[in-house]
């Protein structure tokens, strides 16, 4: 066995196969289908390479300070985003298509709209969402079900919810309708995007149906003035899901990139620390960062 061979070897049978700086990939056709690459970019925006297949997730893709922050929340003096993109604008705007969680400007902002490619596939979760994009110029909107199929890997939808009940009873109408998404496909691992929603039944829904490999959760602990908890989840969350799904690799990300998200990366990597969680598994990615499995 050659030293070229002993390495794919190696990575192909390895749980966690390595992690990588940006823009690293094989060449090899074989390696690409089964190689997941997750890197996140800024905020919610995100990238998955899937069965050698590229997902742009939640494109907010502004220079540092481009909008107002948003009112009525806290910290709303802040102007968004907080921080530059990791990238230039032209790399990260490389993917196959596009999955728009909701169109929340932190998800979906005005550069996305204009230089975003107007052909390219775009995946939304309902057709109120998928009539708005096709107005700003976009030609192929698809609405996910729960057995959408792109490029053979499938899509599923799953449920969400950007806030608590009371929360929404308040401010429901602003804050709107979520979605998360799951990736499938035989030989692959499952990879599930929790999306803006608190930990409700829809979170432990998707886990229980789809029992993922890899879960992706927005722990930026964002919040209202005036309201009690946050309207995306936080630490004790990814805590949650590192306790219901044991196997699974749990990433944490949404944070320090718009005004009112209240936790940062350190606090979260000392409570990961603090309860003792296994660091292999519990992941909090600088910008930029990419893993590769």
């Amino acid at each position: 066995m050659n030293l070229t061979h002993l390495l794919r070897t190696v990575l192909a049978t390895s749980s966690v196969a390595f992690l990588v700086a940006c823009g690293t990939s094989s060449t090899s056709p074989s390696a690409a289908q089964q190689t997941l690459g997750i890197q996140q970019i800024r905020n919610a925006t995100l990238k998955v390479e899937y069965a050698g297949t590229t997902f742009l997730i939640d494109p907010m893709l502004a220079k540092k300070g481009a909008y107002p922050g948003f009112e009525g929340t806290y910290n709303s003096h802040l102007r968004n985003p907080l921080v530059d993109l990791p990238l230039p604008l032209e790399e990260v705007m490389k993917a196959d298509a596009i999955i728009v969680t909701h169109t929340h400007l932190d998800h979906w902002d005005e550069v996305a709209r204009q230089r975003l490619p107007k052909g390219m596939p775009i995946f939304v979760q309902d057709e109120k969402d998928a009539i708005s994009i096709r107005q700003d110029g976009f030609t192929d909107v698809r609405v996910l079900t729960e057995s959408t199929v792109f490029n053979g890997t499938r899509l599923s939808k799953t449920g969400g919810q950007h806030g608590d009940d009371k929360t929404m009873a308040v401010a429901g109408e602003l804050l709107g309708s979520v979605a998360g998404v799951v990736f499938q496909r035989p030989g692959h691992k499952t990879v599930y995007v929790a999306g803006d929603t608190v930990w409700n039944r829809h979170v432990e829904d998707a886990l229980q149906q789809y029992k993922p490999d890899v879960i992706i959760l927005n722990t930026g602990y964002a919040r209202i003035q005036g309201l009690k908890g946050s309207i995306i989840m936080g630490k004790e969350d990814l805590l949650r899901a590192h306790q219901a799904a044991p196997k699974a690799m749990v990433i944490g990300t949404h944070m320090e990139a718009v005004n009112h998200g209240m936790q940062t990366r350190k606090e979260l990597r000392d409570f990961i620390a603090e309860k003792g969680m296994d660091a292999q598994r519990v992941r909090v990615p600088a910008d930029g960062e990419v893993y590769r499995f």
